[in-house]
């Protein structure tokens, strides 16, 4: 796995960003350490967006007579208290 600077990086993001999608991996360092692994996103194989259950949920939810629901509450739900 070849190694690139946070400054290779800045300079050269599109070309880092070709180079894995071609399929190549590379560890990203700062200040000499390397920080990340940067490798190509393979998404996993999905229906059609249309009969996906999560992306047309709002097309089957219906208006709620207590107005829209916060944000905040929202995440609460997702995510828990914080």
């Amino acid at each position: 796995m070849k190694t690139i600077t946070m400054v290779e990086l800045r300079n050269g993001a599109s070309d880092v960003l070709s180079r894995l999608s071609k399929g190549e991996r590379l560890v990203l360092s700062h200040r000499g350490k390397p920080v990340a692994r940067l490798e190509p996103f393979h998404e996993p194989a999905a229906g059609a967006p249309e009969t996906d259950p999560f992306l047309t949920v709002g097309s089957r939810a219906t208006p709620s007579r207590k107005g829209p629901t916060p944000h905040q509450q929202i995440d609460s739900v997702l995510y828990g208290k914080r």
